[in-house]
């Protein structure tokens, strides 16, 4: 789990320290009963949140390991839908209205292209301003889960995203029942051409080995330990009849943001499942009947355990061995069967577990890159303008540097989502190399330099955040509380020291006490000095590998 040698190799630092073994007797999923301090809450909102900031973990540390679980946990309205921001060309929608319950006019340029990027700007919006809660990060996780591409319309791609956020700590069950006959999902892998004139196995495979029990080792031909091929082709009859709304008669509205059951287009005879699924035979159920063949796959033990592998990679670490399996994948799977399938409860046990708070888990993941960008944004305070179009225009900009860097929302690169979760060996490694690297370190420069937009400058304030911080008059305990805030691991003194020689080169630490009491007194002339200093040690602690790990 030695993440942080191979970036530092990258950047060129010639030596790196090593991350702790994840050899550790707290495999374990009982309640943590640890320490509970600034350290603590920091690991925990890093991992649940998009970019904590100091008053986020101090907010966590004040209120216990209990109360932060409770608050990250809470129920939240669903947000106000997204709206038209630059767009003034829909006759029917005007600037400033939500467009998500209007059909797409035909004939008019760019409509949908402005739909989804108005709805690519708002949800990057609710990342940003998540605050104290797990919902959107679980988002993203089920997003990864259930990959829909590009779906062709803002409509489409609204309904579906809705669909994870309403059931984001709700019941899998549910969730894979939506999933399944939702539009965005029945066009991407051809659920809406599945009928019984051409059975078409897309989807029926991918339900299975990715979205619910997963492949497992090959056991003989065309069988997979979990299902076979047959059972693939069956299911795929089983789903008939579903498809993205089509009018029957030329005067009806074609809805493509709708799903519909067709009877004449489902395969009512028996279906025929094989051992692996204790040789069921599914008889017709009609529009009810994919509901059936979830049920049935959910009756084997292994989904919850391939859901909670991935719930472990999304929230502690890649490296399943023989002893995670057993005391976290295997305790963690029962509780989701116990709970029938209701995923809260798992997730809150985990994140509260010995195993998740472990030091060696700490700083052991290479962050993602939505995750990086929050680091900067949110973590340092990053002001965003008032005005909406200058807003949306930045959000925009965001959205095409993630996609520059392999994590564009609504682009994961197949069905099986983004490399790092599934991938092995080297999972979360894959988000570091020679070309990304130096694209996340332009990223970190932009902001702490200034990113200009329509006449805003968004960057790091570096003497608003210097003023937040307990006591930055001391240049010792400026640097270790700047990387208490944005690392996972207390510095090394010999980092100190090099950081302290970059604003302090070979002077005594007093003479950066006195230059900054002496501004801070009003001693304006000095401005200058003190925000370059900042800007310069800020600037190289979030280039320094730690800084990509989390």
């Amino acid at each position: 789990m030695n993440r942080r040698n191979s970036i530092a190799t990258l950047i060129g630092h010639s030596k790196a320290r090593s991350n702790k073994s994840t050899g550790s007797s707290s495999i374990s999923l009982s309640p943590y009963q640890g320490p509970w301090t600034f350290s603590e809450a920091a690991h925990l909102l890093r991992r649940t949140c998009f970019g904590p900031d100091k008053a986020m973990i101090n907010l966590s540390v004040s209120v216990g390991l209990q109360g932060s679980i409770t608050t990250l946990f809470a129920d939240q309205p669903l947000p106000d839908p997204p709206v038209y921001i630059e767009f003034e060309n829909d006759p029917l929608v005007p600037l400033g209205e939500t467009w998500i319950d209007s059909l797409e006019t035909p004939n008019i340029d760019s409509l949908n292209f402005r739909r989804k990027t108005s709805l690519g700007t708002w949800h990057f919006d609710l990342m940003h301003k998540s605050g104290m809660s797990i919902r959107e990060k679980m988002v993203l996780f089920w997003h990864n889960h259930f990959v829909v591409f590009k779906p062709n319309t803002g409509r489409r791609m609204y309904k579906y995203m809705n669909l994870l956020r309403v059931n984001a700590l709700g019941n899998f069950r549910t969730l894979v029942e939506g999933i399944t006959i939702d539009p965005a999902m029945l066009v991407y892998l051809n659920g809406t051409a599945n009928s019984r004139f051409g059975p078409n196995e897309n989807y029926a495979r991918e339900l299975l080995e990715l979205f619910t029990i997963g492949k497992g080792p090959a056991a003989g031909p065309g069988d997979y330990t979990n299902y076979t091929e047959d059972d693939i082709a069956s299911i795929a009859r089983a789903l008939t009849g579903w498809r993205h709304y089509t009018p029957d008669v030329i005067d009806d509205i074609h809805d493509p943001s709708r799903s519909q059951y067709v009877e004449s287009r489902h395969d009512t005879g028996d279906k025929q499942l094989s051992h692996r699924f204790d040789n069921i035979v599914i008889t017709n159920e009609e529009e009810n009947e994919y509901k059936r063949v979830i049920d049935i796959i959910l009756t084997k033990d292994e989904v919850a355990r391939y859901i909670s592998r991935k719930l472990i990679r999304w929230f502690v670490h890649s490296d399943i061995n023989s002893e995670v399996e057993a005391n976290i994948v295997e305790p963690m799977a029962q509780i989701i069967i116990q709970n029938n399938y209701e995923i809260k409860e798992a997730v809150k046990t985990l994140i509260s577990s010995e195993f998740f708070f472990d030091e060696s888990i700490r700083g052991c993941m290479i962050t993602n890159p939505i995750e990086h960008f929050f680091r900067i944004i949110n973590t340092f305070g990053l002001a965003m303008p008032d005005d909406l179009i200058t807003k949306h225009q930045i959000y925009r900009h965001f959205q095409v540097n993630l996609e520059e860097n392999q994590m564009g929302l609504f682009r994961a690169p197949s069905v099986a989502g983004w490399p790092f979760l599934y991938q092995a060996p080297q999972y979360d490694k894959l988000w570091i190399n020679a070309v990304s690297l130096p694209k996340r370190q332009t990223a970190v420069n932009k902001f702490v330099n200034g990113y200009n937009r329509n006449g805003f400058r968004l960057e790091i304030d570096e003497l608003a955040f210097a003023e937040t911080l307990n006591n930055p008059y001391d240049i010792n305990e400026l640097i270790n509380e700047i990387a208490s805030i944005i690392f996972s691991s207390p510095l090394t003194q010999a980092q100190i020291d090099a950081l302290k020689n970059i604003i302090i080169p070979g002077l005594p630490d007093f003479e950066w006490a006195t230059e900054y009491s002496d501004f801070i007194g009003g001693n304006e002339s000095l401005e200058e000095s003190i925000k370059s200093k900042l800007k310069l040690l800020i600037r190289t602690m979030m280039n320094m590998p730690e800084f990509y790990l989390h």
